[in-house]
């Protein structure tokens, strides 16, 4: 969905593996948009994120999956990647302990956080792989 044979696509694909915050739009039952910074990885095509066991974005895509992600801009709006796509439950994912990836790309902030991989699991043990439908990258 990404062409990596563009600048803008290579850019793109070069940022979701590296950049370590993302924004997440999910929306309430009511209809709000609700927009809070994730961590995540580019997998397979796809953003794996883990939420936390009392998140609120967990009743919002259970009642509705679409949901937006953003990557954030260079500072002057430009270097933009937006994706839209459907957020559901992994159940083959692995609990982020045993996500070699996942530890590499945040151990230094679960550190910081004084959270060890176990903790971290356990707070966070939602699985929610989002599948892109529409990607943007300028």
């Amino acid at each position: 969905m990404i062409d990596a044979e563009t600048k803008a696509g290579a850019r793109a694909l070069e940022r979701l593996e590296r950049e370590r915050i993302a924004w997440l739009t999910t929306v309430t039952p009511e209809g709000q948009p609700q927009t809070l910074p994730i961590w995540f990885i580019w997998e397979d095509g796809t953003i794996l994120l883990y939420s936390r066991k009392v998140a609120v974005r967990n009743a919002n895509l259970r009642q509705n999956p679409r949901v937006a992600f953003h990557l954030s801009d260079d500072g002057a709006g430009g270097d933009i990647v937006e994706i839209e796509g459907e957020a559901v439950l992994d159940p083959d994912a692995p609990p982020p302990r045993d996500h070699a990836r996942y530890l590499a790309k945040y151990s230094d902030l679960l550190a910081g956080s004084g959270w060890t991989p176990e903790y971290f699991s356990e707070a966070y043990p939602h699985p929610f792989r989002i599948t892109p439908s529409l990607v943007r990258c300028y």
